[in-house]
């Protein structure tokens, strides 16, 4: 069963402006494919000359950085994963040189039994100096940057990410799965710290999913939606949406942005710390710091909780300021060594 057979075709509008996305698209907070977005860019030209055509303009933007690619057998098919003990993976990572990766990616481009070869979330302004100004995006995320993703025909298993998205393709063809949030226990969701580039992912493999072995998964196949793009083509995926990412062309060319703050400190952090100091307390107690939680963190009151102290009494519970940021991870640092 593929997951194209049972998921519903995502949302898409045709290229909008910024004005559009800040009001329309970003305030709703969906997923969307955006037709045609990109398809001025240089890079999107160059790349409907044809591969060598892609990899020659690549190539005048490559400062000669380093570049970690993740490479895996034939065997694999393309889908980056675990090993069969869950312990390790079942492919490699080496730093490469750009011109490295595109000339392999040249190498194999009709070879049936080439080895899965991946370059993911480089920064361009590092890799590529130069590629962000030929190429700009005509939306706005705070803090965004580009990265590309440079490869060959790849499944990238279904992970999230912390913050809103836009991905653009520049080559090659990719389909999109998407999973709402909500679906995170359907998902059987894999180790949180020991993760194939990053994120935690679902074990499901969604264009072969074992039902017998993961049956919730039969649930998130209900709420699924699916896109496929072309050059030109870019989706916006909003913060926490889980997404499957399949490459299917012998040179795929991606470039994202994800809106970033580089104050900003990860929820998945504090949940992690959350498993050492509450999960298995007593169910009494623990129903007890629920309620903390939801006093000072969860509830649409909780910013004004302190309210009733002077304002510079307030300190951790103040408003969000560089000034409350540094207190807090004092504490925490003091707390945490402390132990």
């Amino acid at each position: 069963m593929s997951s194209v057979d049972w998921a519903r075709p995502l949302a898409e509008r045709d290229r909008v402006d910024a004005a559009t996305f800040d009001a329309e698209i970003l305030a709703s907070g969906e997923p969307v494919v955006l037709r045609g977005q990109v398809s001025n860019w240089p890079a999107v030209v160059a790349a409907s000359a044809g591969r060598e055509s892609m990899a020659r303009y690549i190539a005048q933007f490559d400062c000669g950085a380093p570049v970690q690619v993740m490479a895996g057998k034939p065997e694999i098919g393309g889908r980056f994963f675990y090993d069969a003990s869950v312990q390790g993976f079942n492919f490699h990572r080496r730093m490469a040189p750009l011109r490295i990766l595109l000339a392999e990616l040249l190498r194999f481009a009709n070879d049936p039994a080439a080895p899965a070869l991946y370059a993911g979330s480089a920064p361009t302004g590092q890799l590529l100096p130069g590629w962000s100004e030929a190429n700009s995006l005509d939306l706005t995320l705070p803090g965004a940057k580009a990265r590309v993703w440079i490869g060959n025909a790849t499944r990238v298993s279904t992970h999230y990410d912390g913050s809103a998205n836009v991905a653009c393709v520049v080559a090659g063809r990719r389909r999109f799965l998407l999973f709402p949030p909500e679906q995170l226990e359907n998902l059987y969701v894999g180790p949180l710290e020991h993760t194939l580039a990053g994120q935690p992912v679902s074990m499901v493999d969604p264009d072969a999913p074992d039902l017998n072995r993961y049956p919730r998964f039969a649930e998130a196949m209900r709420h699924a939606l699916v896109a496929e793009l072309g050059p030109g083509d870019a989706i916006f995926i909003p913060a926490l949406w889980w997404h499957n990412v399949h490459a299917s062309e012998p040179f795929n060319v991606l470039v994202n942005y994800w809106g970033e703050n580089s104050d900003a400190t990860s929820p998945f952090t504090a949940m992690i710390h959350a498993l050492m100091a509450v999960r298995d307390l007593p169910p009494r107690e623990r129903a007890m710091w629920r309620k903390w939680f939801d006093h000072y963190v969860f509830d649409d009151a909780a910013g004004g909780v302190a309210d009733h102290l002077p304002e510079a009494a307030r300190g951790v519970l103040g408003p969000a300021a560089p000034s409350r940021t540094d207190r807090i991870r004092q504490y925490l640092v003091h707390s945490l060594g402390t132990r």
